[in-house]
């Protein structure tokens, strides 16, 4: 029996590669972003208040999966795919999607770097441990990920991916695990609704320059994520503002 084949997405924050039109127009060339569906009935095991209010991707927050029908159905086309899965289709599927994203990264020459979860969270330690698999198994691609699954945060932390920047998410719902998190050496990335409230509670964390509007979202330089490169490395904690300012 063949395996569902999963989906990748575009992300215009996050493209390892852009194209311009004859317009000017800039949009990503290749889809580096995976996503799964959101929300409590969907993939977020560990969304909190805060974060289902202000989803950016999901229907409760008025995010991309409320406004845009095939985003919605992209996203639960893979959930559906990995749920039930057994560990070994887990990893059959996120390989074949991956060998893909490299055949295009090398079609293109572009910087092989992949987010894992624009939409959606880890769902399940079998979930969590079939993308393990695939990171240590694909170490020219540098993963990076933002997690509200404080298990899923310290598995991976535990196994110490070089090629993997990994995030727990943070806001002020969950606060004193995102504290925990930070004790065990985890980067945290906080969202308050400005950032001097991200700072009194993360006062080494720095600002997410896309956010703060120090860079744009995407532009003929490079996506706002391929120019910091801050969380794409898991270089240190980074605060978010839900009012950039």
């Amino acid at each position: 029996m063949s395996l569902h084949v999963l989906e990748r997405s575009n992300d215009s924050k996050v493209a390892n590669a852009v194209k311009v039109s004859g317009k000017g127009k800039v949009d990503p060339r290749i889809k580096n972003a995976f996503g799964l569906l959101a929300g409590l009935e969907g993939s977020c095991i560990g969304a909190t208040g805060v974060c289902l209010e202000n989803c950016y991707a999901g229907e409760s927050g008025n995010g991309s999966e409320l406004y845009y029908p095939s985003v919605k159905a992209l996203v639960t086309r893979n959930f559906e795919a990995l749920r039930d899965a057994s560990l070994d289709d887990m990893v059959g599927m996120l390989r074949a999607m991956m060998a893909d994203f490299v055949t295009d990264c090398d079609k293109w020459s572009a910087p092989k770097f992949f987010r894992i979860h624009w939409d959606g969270d880890f769902f399940s330690p079998r979930y969590v441990h079939a993308w393990s698999v695939i990171v240590a198994e694909f170490p020219e691609v540098q993963f990076w990920v933002y997690t509200r699954v404080p298990s899923a945060a310290v598995y991976l932390h535990g196994k110490r991916l070089a090629n993997l920047g990994l995030y727990f998410s943070g806001d002020r719902d969950n606060v004193d695990t995102a504290r925990r998190m930070g004790e065990l050496g985890i980067n945290v990335a906080y969202v308050a609704d400005k950032f001097v409230d991200g700072k009194a509670v993360f006062p080494k964390a720095v600002r997410c320059p896309e956010n703060n509007r120090a860079l744009p979202r995407i532009s003929p330089e490079g996506s706002a994520c391929a120019r910091c490169r801050l969380c794409v490395e898991g270089r240190r904690s980074v605060l978010f503002s839900f009012t950039k300012s």
